[in-house]
């Protein structure tokens, strides 16, 4: 077999030997983009379309995380529906992640970065026009599968076109997006939520036209070889993995509340979800592409990697949730307000990642930021864990900074030590993989921890309302949902009731990260590569392109 590039596409195409022995480009005389290197304006260029994608997809999270308060109470929706509005995205986007990243290893990634931002800009739209909170649930599912692709992909294409060594210093970019998106999403949608002739469903509506530049960016700068495989794609896989993963994390959201946690619904949703995943695991073990190669984990730097992604997932999910609620229903600042007084922590995780991607590609180290990283996330999560609904919004700007310079210094190095070890080949499928125990853990600590909110919500309401009223409402039946109509006494005791459970949220998240760091710790620091993913890619299939030859010829 041998490889010949399409002229003006930089499609490659395996073709055999015997037939074409002379086509064989060498690769110092190929045009830049099919060597797999590309000049720093060239990346930059490519970088614009991708950084703008990720910037939508941030900046539709947050203005809706920062709006939420708002549009459940607009919608009578309750406490558990909260959960769930932010759940379902994180659920979709979890379940598709590992699928984008096996179709990036078959497909154009350029394609599919097109496909997963139109879908992520239709589910936005239908959000902005949901009449009730379940309906806004529902489209909230196709935003996640929009995401799930971008979150993925744009991650992949950068490791085609950059090498390890180099990708610190363009990860700053992209933590920098983050940051901006981060700021400017909270400001935003309390301005949308604020400005009466707008409201909260321009929060859906805002990402559109970023989303239409990012599309014709994308086409006319991204530019990556193709090469084309006979594709096999792991349908069955892929069925068992979403069944097994969405029965477990629905099972972890209604559990305690819309059923009890010992209760024949409970029996019925971990039996299929475990058996959902075993055969998921015998699938994986027999498919010619699997969707999760299973050999990835018999990496050490990889499955570690995938533990602490788990943890710092909920430091990422879990933060900004419970801290918009927070700021709005105990502290009753405005969404706006709200926006602002989360600056610090998105300026740490501004400034970690950009010194650390730098430092990175200066001295080629990597693992002391890792560490440093998730120590901080534990020691920000701590700090947190004492704020109740008086805690100087000073203080609370420290702790948020300390979060935020952790998250900065762990997120992104967390893929960048995955990419530096697996075989180009799997660039894609590893790279999904970080990024899939990322989102499960945002998504089951966004459910856990929502749970955990909910019943301390509630014991400090019941215990603070007079006999006669705790009768009256089932004895403590009080929350988020009766704050818009409750008499002013009760509604304030529920402002107080939250930001004193806030607290428990912040300390079982430290709890969590602590095996974050453990992991770090366990991880073998290894030098970074200098060559990028598609270099990689073509100096691995040299061997075989050479037997292959050999056999040609000897037929």
């Amino acid at each position: 077999m041998t490889t010949t590039r399409e002229p003006g596409t930089g499609t490659a195409t395996r073709v055999p030997a015997a037939v074409a022995p002379s086509v064989r480009v060498p690769a110092a005389d190929a045009p830049v983009e099919q060597q797999g290197r590309m000049s720093h304006r060239q990346i930059l260029e490519a970088l614009s379309g991708m950084l703008l994608a990720m910037f939508v997809a941030f900046l539709s999270s947050t203005v809706v995380s920062n709006a939420l308060p708002t549009i459940i109470t607009d919608l009578r929706g309750t406490q558990s529906q909260y959960t769930w509005v932010v759940t379902a995205t994180l659920l979709a986007s979890t379940a598709s992640t590992p699928i984008w990243g096996k179709l990036a290893d078959l497909f154009s990634k350029k394609l599919l970065i097109q496909v997963s931002i139109v879908v992520f800009v239709v589910g936005s739209m239908l959000a902005g026009l949901s009449q009730s909170v379940e309906t806004l649930i529902a489209w909230r599912v196709l935003q996640g599968l929009g995401l799930g692709g971008l979150q993925a992909l744009v991650q992949i294409a950068m490791a085609a076109m950059i090498s390890p060594r180099e990708r610190g210093r363009y990860s700053g970019l992209l933590g920098s997006v983050m940051a901006v998106a981060t700021v400017g999403g909270p400001l935003l949608g309390g301005l949308l939520v604020d400005t009466s002739w707008l409201g909260w469903r321009w929060c859906f509506y805002v990402g559109v036209p970023f989303g239409v530049v990012a599309l014709v960016l994308l086409q006319r700068t991204l530019h990556l070889p193709v090469t084309r495989r006979e594709v096999r794609i792991d349908y069955l896989g892929a069925a068992f993995l979403t069944a097994g993963v969405s029965a477990l994390l629905i099972w972890v959201t209604l559990a305690g509340d819309s059923f009890a946690w010992a209760s024949t619904e409970t029996a019925l949703f971990l039996s299929g979800g475990v058996a959902a995943v075993v055969a998921f695991v015998v699938t994986e073990l027999r498919a010619a592409e699997p969707i999760v190669p299973l050999r990835l984990f018999r990496d050490r730097t990889t499955t570690l990697a995938v533990v602490a992604s788990v943890a710092i997932g909920v430091a990422m999910f879990g933060s900004s949730v419970f801290l918009g609620q927070y700021l709005q229903i105990s502290r009753g600042y405005s969404p706006t307000a709200a926006g602002l007084l989360t600056v610090p922590m998105v300026g740490g995780l501004l400034v970690s990642s950009t010194v650390s991607g730098v430092l990175i590609t200066r001295y080629g180290r990597w693992k002391g930021y890792l560490v440093a990283g998730s120590v901080l996330v534990v020691a920000g999560f701590g700090l947190l864990a004492t704020v109740d609904h008086e805690t100087d919004v000073i203080l609370l700007g420290v702790f948020l900074f300390v979060l935020g310079v952790g998250i900065g210094m762990t997120m992104q190095n967390l893929v960048l030590a995955v990419q530096n070890t697996v075989a180009a080949t799997d660039l894609g499928a590893a790279s999904s993989a970080v990024a899939f125990f990322r989102s499960l853990g945002g998504t089951i600590g966004v459910s856990v921890l929502g749970a955990v909110l909910s019943a301390r919500v509630g014991d400090l309401i019941a215990a603070g309302l007079p006999p006669q009223a705790a009768a009256a409402s089932g004895g403590g039946g009080v929350g988020l949902a009766d704050l818009a109509d409750a008499p002013a006494p009760v509604q304030e005791l529920i402002r107080v009731s939250y930001g004193d459970a806030t607290g428990r949220v912040f300390l079982v998240s430290a709890v969590i990260a602590v095996v974050a760091v453990v992991a770090v710790l366990l991880i073998r620091e290894v030098a970074l590569r200098t060559e990028s993913g598609e270099e990689r890619l073509q100096r691995e299939s040299e061997p075989a392109l050479a037997d292959d030859d050999r056999v040609g010829t000897a037929r």
